[in-house]
This record gives structure tokens, sequence and C-alpha cells, in this order.
């Protein structure tokens, strides 16, 4: 029984080589029927190359416009209406596949999943939460990391509620430890976002541990880690810099001063391992939570092992049912005037 998967075939800097490699490795190794949505022709041609008579799972559907990485969000959504982003997404809204998968534009996909998906109840913004290694080896959950740059104090309780849903759900952490991405431990430390966010987030009934700074992405103290979309982008590109910079640099030491077989082999283990925590490509693309179906949305430079497991994390989500499970619950918070923000203003959010 497969579970269909609907992938933007150009999305990625190099579409759509990325996308068709990695829809067959998908298809290759997981019970998977991958829908290829972009220019039927170009697709077909392409995939006839690298099948050579494998017959895989794997199903195109034509759009006829890309959006480019370039492009704003908003002009992009109501020009291109037949865009692959678009075709795709209602294929995931009209039952015919399980979750959708893009290395395309980051705001068009978010703009666009809100439109066609539409949003839970109770969430005007969905975030972009993505898994990060830490030296405890739990994940933390960093969340926004690039879905809105501007955010106001009531975004990012919900996406503290958001994510610490996620954290108990995909991660099975029974309390999560729900930290705000600040420059300073202290209350008072902070911007004006920052300062206003400690306050409704202290109200909410999670497990809020206050201000945590950059370098408790890493340290395992909180399992979510809370900010706002050009911070959490900000922190994730220069995480993911820091990691080739150490790799490379760790590489180069490595070849040096290991001359002995038996060391090579072992160090050469301790170093794949390590490549394999912090290669971003191996993680897939960050869920977009908030809205009302599955959607995964990895990096624009994507290679074919990002694009497979970006499938992977989205067939997974669907398999659980996880955005289901959150949806009830984040539901059930704001039927019920839970969040601090609905409290304060016995208003639902629009």
């Amino acid at each position: 029984m497969f579970t269909d998967i609907v992938l933007d075939a150009v999305g990625s800097d190099k579409a759509p080589e990325p996308e068709i490699r990695g829809a067959i490795l998908a298809c290759r190794a997981l019970p998977v029927r991958v829908h290829l949505v972009g220019p039927a022709p170009e697709l077909r041609d392409l995939l006839d190359e690298h099948l050579e008579n494998e017959d895989l799972p794997i199903v195109i559907h034509h759009a006829s416009e890309r959006i480019g990485m370039g492009e704003k969000a908003v002009q992009s959504l109501r020009s291109k209406k037949d865009s692959s982003m678009r075709v795709g997404l209602k294929l995931v809204r009209e039952g015919e596949a399980a979750g959708f998968v893009t290395a395309g534009n980051t705001g068009a996909a978010m703009a666009t999943a809100k439109m066609v998906l539409g949003a839970m109840p109770g969430v005007d913004r969905p975030a972009l939460a993505t898994p990060m290694p830490t030296s405890k080896g739990n994940p933390c959950v960093l969340l926004d990391v690039g879905a809105n740059v501007d955010c106001k104090a009531h975004n990012l309780e919900q996406f503290a509620v958001m994510g610490e849903m996620y954290a108990r759900s995909v991660l099975k952490i029974h309390k999560p430890r729900v930290g705000l991405l600040s420059i300073g431990e202290e209350e008072t430390k902070g911007n004006e976002l920052t300062r206003e966010a400690f306050a409704l987030l202290k109200a909410l009934p999670l497990h809020f541990i206050g201000n945590v700074e950059g370098r408790d992405i890493f340290n395992g103290n909180a399992d979510v880690i809370v900010c706002d979309g050009f911070v959490g982008n900000v922190a994730l590109k220069t995480s993911e810099g820091i990691g080739r910079f150490v790799r490379d640099v760790l590489r180069e030491s490595l070849t040096r001063t290991v001359t002995a077989q038996v060391g090579a082999l072992l160090s050469r283990r301790a170093f794949n391992d390590f490549r394999r925590r912090l290669d971003y490509t191996e993680y897939g693309g960050a869920p977009l939570l908030g809205v009302r179906g599955v959607c995964i949305i990895g990096h624009g430079s994507s290679n074919d092992n990002a694009i497979f497991n970006g499938i992977r994390v989205a067939y997974e989500f669907a398999r659980a049912g996880t955005l289901d499970r959150i949806e009830n619950e984040f539901s059930g918070r704001h039927k019920h005037g839970s969040t601090a923000h609905e409290a304060a203003s016995d208003a639902t959010i629009h």
C-alpha cells in the first residue's frame, strides 16, 4: 500500500535534476508513490533518462508555471495560478496525496499552503520548525526558521504552542522545555518583541524555562526554542555554515595527523557520524506547522539526498497522523481560550 506524496519538481536551485533523482531514491526505499509536479514534457524526458525502463510508482502532473526564489510571495500567488506549488498543494487538499514537499521559495510556499490548505483554527501565521542537533543527543526544535520575517508577540506565542505539541507528538518528549531566543537569560533582556512575548509565554500552560541564548540551541538545555523567522533563519544558516567549517577543518586535521590504518578507520567512522549529525540534507526539510495538511519545505540548495529525506519526512508525518493530532489539540486550546493572548483579548486571532 503506497502513501502518495507530492513533490514540487521545479522548486530547488538546480531543479528538476535533484527532484528527479530524489524521487527515484524515495520510491526505491519507501512505500510511497511520488507525484512530480512541473512541466510534464521536460519531467517525462528526464525521468525516462534516469529510470532506464525501471518501473517505479512515479506520476507526473503538469504545471505550466514556476515560482522563482526571488519572486515576492503575494505577487506570485496572485499572478501564477498554475504554479507547481499551487497544483501540488491542491492534490493534497483534494485528498489525492497525503503530503507536499518543495525546495522552492519559502515565502511563496507558506502563502500558497495557507491559501490552498487553510490554517488551523487559532493560527494566523504558520511556522517552519526544524530539529537541531544537540550535544545531549536529543534534537531541539527551532521555530520559526524563515516563514515569517516580521512577527508580533502573539505570533511567537502560537509558535510556542505548536512547537511544544510537535516536540511531544514527533520527538516523544513528555514535558518539553520551551525557551524564548533572546540576548540574555534575564526577563528584561531582549528587544520589545521578546519582552512582550516573554509575558505571553510565561502565562501559557507549558514548561516555559524563560529566555535562552544562541548557545542553548546546541547544548540540549531546551527542547523547543521560539523566535521570529528572521532571527531563526539567520541562526539556522549560521549553524549550517559553522557545521561545514568544522567538518572541513576536522577532515583536514584527520588527513594530516592520522597515519595508522586502524586509527584512520576509527577516525573516519567517527568523522562520518559527526558529518551526518550536522548535515542538513539528512533532515530533509522543515514541516510547516499551522496549516491543515502536511507541507515540508526544504533548502533551495537541496540535493537528491535532501529531496529523498524531505519525502521521507512527509511520509512519516502522514503515516503517523502527526498534524492531525496537533490540529486537534490546538483546536481544543483555541476553543477554550487557553492562550494568554486570547485570554487577554477574549477574541479569536484573525
